[in-house]
């Protein structure tokens, strides 16, 4: 298929982030509809959604899977991608970050920030992706964009800069008012946009609101200031280019208002995401190890072809591998490498995806967003590049699980079926994690969540149509060193007559905050441990950490360091030294004082005013600590820090006493010792 060309100016790839049933796919939908991608609007509850099109997503009426759709609007291509809202696939979210420039973060009107919104927000954060907020949901009872916008600068701590004002309030919210132009902006047939002049009853509030916004924007950027001194006012042009650039550099946040499912500001978001987010040339060119030197990689379509493996999806036509081009071209037909695993690939396909369609398409340039059929090994985190010059990029990081189950085949004659559903299912998710238990010989299923492990199973049962049995719920525990040891030496010498093994290392144990995981350091002088000893001493050491001597659980937070050692000129060995660097840690690990840490959620409990005392104190059984509470028209909301292990089957708990009419979010806060 020919496709018209465009400028890497005219791209914007960006993200729709969200809290659970903030409207974020609703969004999406709309997007897709205003921009003429689809012919009809897609609604959540009625199961037509374009970009949740999986039976589990439209059953339980979330995102669970990030899909990937591209559009046109005003002579720019938008690649968006609809990320999961619900933190068990959180992950989902963070791959998705990692080849983004831009987002959209989307709020309820009524709820303003909630849990997984901060989430979403520091993940954000940490990928420097620039952002700008579409406060939803201003039809419903309660929405006020006033307070949701309070709540995004205390919470999330941006400048936040309102460039619209809601004409009608609730049910009578009909448009806005853009402030930037002076001009109201409305939907009275549900469809199509009309412009006009500002509503005579706000025109002194919008008057008062423009010049705030006039006011902020020259106490940010001296372009505005040098106008507003000159002229007491700022141009709409200015503001746009000053709105940009602050946008780009994090400095304050562009807030637009509106309400998805009522279609009415879509179109004014849409032109937001052309005026606001930035291009693929504006954003930092990539960087990457070219053997052992960093290099800096341009997106420049003539420049050597690099590109990051995001997502894999197998389906029944083939294995889609999703990929942002970074630098160069790539065509169909052309050989490319696999970086990491040093393997070539042929490209026979290249796909722009609209969710589970697409359309072939000859090349793909920088800037782009495609997926592509042939690359057969490929995983998430993959570098694709030229094979004449190969450019390692860093992958995305995959979070640890925190959940497990075990799973078997209820027929024996399964069991290669569910273990080949498992490899497939680990491929696409590379936050599942599976093994076998050395203690009971089962297979197990490790992920973020009960949601995410359910969702796993449910995949295989209907992709493989398997009979699986899935055990109870268990979270992973963590172990850490409380006081360590120093001068631990070790010898490792074993003789069977022909080559043997020597390697002798001293180590030292000390703590660390159980966050900080693990750290490797040799102060050996002298040449007595070579470099490549060292390395395989601290691989060793990583080995070890699997097991803990408490109960067999993952090691965390400590410092290991090698601080002198001895090697045989013939039977000392890369292999010798891995192996005495995992028994010497294991033996220093059992005289090491430890102690067992639980993964622990915030919690934040929404149920009405009279169930909170039930509620608090079913929380205080569930071991949980209050954190905070807030109330506002007749429902309370209760933060609180509550074990994982006490949440399973929580849901049903909280429908049950308070009659349907609570609900809660968690997001996982990190680790915590568990009290005898």
């Amino acid at each position: 298929m020919r496709t018209v060309q465009l400028s890497l100016d005219q791209i914007r790839n960006l993200g729709i982030l969200a809290h659970v049933d903030a409207g974020k796919t609703t969004v999406t939908e709309r997007i897709l509809y205003a921009t003429g991608t689809t012919h009809k609007r897609g609604e959540v509850h009625d199961g037509t959604t374009v970009t949740d099109f999986d039976s589990q997503e439209r059953d339980r009426g979330i995102t669970i899977f990030a899909a990937a759709a591209s559009c046109s609007w005003n002579d720019h291509r938008i690649n968006l991608i609809d990320t999961p809202g619900h933190v068990d696939f959180a992950d989902e979210v963070e791959r998705s970050l990692r080849v983004l420039d831009g987002a959209i973060v989307v709020f309820d009107a009524v709820a303003g920030v909630e849990p997984q919104s901060e989430s979403v927000w520091r993940q954000a954060d940490r990928h420097g992706v620039p952002r700008i907020a579409f406060v939803n949901k201003l039809d419903r009872a309660g929405a006020d964009l006033d307070t949701a916008v309070e709540s995004i600068r205390a919470r999330l701590h941006p400048v936040p800069l309102v460039v619209q004002l809601p004409i009608g309030a609730e049910g009578e919210f009909t448009g806005v008012v853009d402030l930037l132009r002076m001009r109201s902006l409305t939907w009275p047939d549900g469809e199509t946009v009309k412009e006009g002049p500002v509503p005579g009853v706000l025109l002194d509030e919008a008057k008062r609101r423009r010049r705030l916004i006039e006011e902020a924007v020259a106490e940010l950027h001296p372009l505005a200031l040098e106008e507003f001194c000159a002229d007491s006012t700022v141009s709409a042009p200015t503001m746009v280019s000053v709105l940009r650039e602050l946008t780009r550099t994090g400095e304050a946040l562009v807030v637009l208002a509106g309400s998805a499912y009522r279609n009415r500001g879509v179109e004014p978001l849409l032109d937001a995401v052309v005026d606001y987010l930035p291009s693929p040339l504006e954003v930092p060119a990539v960087r990457g190890m070219h053997g052992d030197q960093e290099q800096e990689r341009a997106a420049d379509p003539s420049a050597p072809f690099a590109a990051l493996v995001f997502k894999v999806v197998s389906t029944t036509t083939g294995r889609q591998t999703f990929l942002r081009v970074y630098s160069g071209t790539i065509r169909k037909g052309e050989v490319v490498q696999d970086v990491g695993a040093l393997r070539t690939e042929r490209i026979s396909r290249i796909l722009r995806v609209q969710a589970d369609r697409h359309t072939e398409v000859d090349q793909a340039e920088a800037g782009d967003i495609v997926a592509v059929i042939g690359v057969k090994t490929a995983r998430v985190g993959t570098t694709l590049c030229v094979p004449s010059d190969p450019l390692l990029l860093e992958p995305p990081p995959v979070a640890d699980p925190v959940v497990t189950v075990a799973v078997e085949a209820r027929r024996s004659a399964d069991s290669d079926r569910l273990s080949s559903a498992l490899a497939w299912l680990v491929e696409e998710d590379p936050s599942l994690v599976v093994r076998n238990d050395p203690q009971t010989g089962q297979t197990v299923l490790s992920g973020m969540g009960e949601l995410h492990l359910e969702v796993a199973v449910e995949k295989i049962r209907r992709r493989h149509g398997l009979d699986i049995g899935v055990g109870r719920p268990r979270v992973s525990y963590r172990e850490a060193v409380v006081r360590g040891v120093s001068g631990l030496l070790y010898r490792h010498v074993r003789q069977s007559g022909g080559p043997g093994q020597f390697a002798h290392v001293e180590l030292g144990v000390e703590p660390l905050d159980a966050a900080s995981g693990f750290e490797f350091e040799s102060v050996v002088v002298g040449g007595r441990v070579p470099r490549e000893y060292v390395r395989a001493v601290e691989m060793g050491c990583r080995d070890a950490l699997a097991e803990g001597p408490l109960g067999g659980h993952p090691v965390t937070g400590l410092k290991v360091t090698l601080t002198d050692g001895a090697t045989h000129p013939n039977d000392s060995s890369e292999m010798a030294f891995r192996v005495a660097g995992r028994l010497a840690l294991r033996e220093a690990l059992r005289s090491c004082e430890l102690e067992l840490l639980e993964p622990v959620v915030e919690v934040a409990v929404t149920v009405p005013d009279e169930a909170v005392g039930g509620v608090l104190g079913d929380l205080s059984a569930r071991r949980g600590r209050v954190s905070g509470s807030a109330t506002r028209s007749g429902t309370s909301t209760i933060t609180a820090a509550v074990p994982l292990a006490e949440l399973f089957g929580y849901s049903n708990a909280l429908r049950s006493r308070t009659h349907g009419r609570g609900t809660f979010t968690a997001r996982p806060t990190g680790y915590a010792r568990v009290k005898a």
